[in-house]
């Protein structure tokens, strides 16, 4: 019978160990594996031969064009951008910054021309003021120099020598002259009116020099014509 032929030709094998029994079964599962792979990717091939190059294209066209309801792409490029906020405060803070700093600029200017023009007054204002105390010590020496002068006259006069007649007149009526040009006088001989109505052209130098600390005194204020109308508006007569 062919079960026992089987059987004997089983029991003709030589026996097997675990090891081999195991290679056995992966064996048999790695080529059951391969074999699904394979029909799987023949499946896949199959259908992208089905569906042709004009898909492929328009897949690639689906993907370039713009979605629906999209503005067109050159009108989009047309469109400004509206400025962020942030400049438009950065540039308004710019600005007034820049009109503040034009403005301090023109005060301190102005303050600049009032400052130098006060430097200016005020320097001279010392200027004068040096000037004005030169000939306040140069008057304070002359002063000194007629006192010493005025003393040394009231201690050293000598007597009159040429006396006109009767007391001496008035000699400081004449404009011009005061009391130490009267003692000086005095000093040289003159005591009246009649005297210097007198005086000649020579006479005038002479006493001129004499009166060395006022020269030019006697031209300038007119001793001679003065005493005239003095001697005679107190004698009623020429001199």
């Amino acid at each position: 019978m062919p079960v026992a032929r089987h059987l004997r030709r089983a029991s003709s094998f030589p026996p097997v160990n675990g090891l081999t029994l195991l290679a056995l079964i992966a064996l048999a599962i790695g080529i059951v594996l391969a074999y699904r792979a394979g029909r799987i990717a023949g499946r896949r091939d199959a259908r992208a031969d089905e569906a042709g190059p004009f898909t492929q294209a328009a897949i690639s066209d689906a993907r370039g064009a713009p979605a629906a309801g999209a503005p067109p792409a050159a009108a989009s490029d047309h469109l400004p951008e509206p400025a962020p906020p942030a400049d438009d405060a950065i540039a308004a803070e710019r600005s007034r910054l820049i009109v503040a700093g034009e403005a301090e600029a023109s005060r301190l200017r102005a303050r600049l021309v009032d400052a130098e023009a006060e430097r200016y007054c005020l320097a001279a204002f010392a200027e004068e003021r040096r000037s004005l105390l030169a000939a306040l010590a140069d008057a304070r020496a002359e002063t000194a120099r007629y006192r010493a002068l005025v003393v040394d006259f009231e201690t050293n006069a000598p007597s009159t020598l040429l006396g006109g007649p009767g007391s001496p007149d008035d000699l400081k009526l004449i404009v011009g002259i005061g009391p130490m040009l009267e003692r000086m006088l005095h000093q040289l001989g003159v005591t009246s009116f009649r005297q210097i109505a007198h005086w000649s052209e020579r006479d005038i130098d002479a006493f001129d020099a004499k009166l060395a600390e006022f020269p030019g005194r006697i031209r300038r204020d007119g001793w001679v014509v003065q005493a005239r109308a003095l001697h005679q508006s107190k004698y009623g007569e020429r001199a």
